[in-house]
């Protein structure tokens, strides 16, 4: 019988999807749409070209299953550990591991 690769996670993914703002460098800042997040990693797809090893900085809004409660603004900063092309899309898939994250303030509207 043919098993998998080990789980890697430290902490389980969510299958959820929202916008994420991405810069990496210097290049201007891009955005995407995550497929799933944990507190300490996510995938999420984008049309820019992002390359593994890369240092990422990410603005998105937590869900409540991962802030105790309420949606909260974060800016992360992350490690891609995977790029992968996306089936029939065009898209680029990238596997992050996220170092740090910061609560923003809320924004009055």
């Amino acid at each position: 019988m043919t098993r998998g690769k080990p789980e890697q996670r430290s902490l389980p993914r969510l299958p959820v999807q929202v916008q994420v703002s991405v810069r990496s460098g210097q290049s201007p800042a891009s955005t995407g749409l995550t497929r799933d997040l944990s507190r300490n990693g996510i995938f999420f797809y984008t049309d820019s070209q992002i390359h593994a090893g890369s240092n990422l900085e990410m603005v998105l809004l937590l869900p409540p299953e991962l802030t105790q409660g309420e949606k909260q603004w974060v800016c992360c900063q992350a490690s891609v550990v995977r790029v992968e092309q996306a089936a029939g899309s065009g898209q680029i898939g990238v596997a992050a591991h996220i170092r740090n994250i910061a609560t923003l303030p809320e924004i009055p509207e």
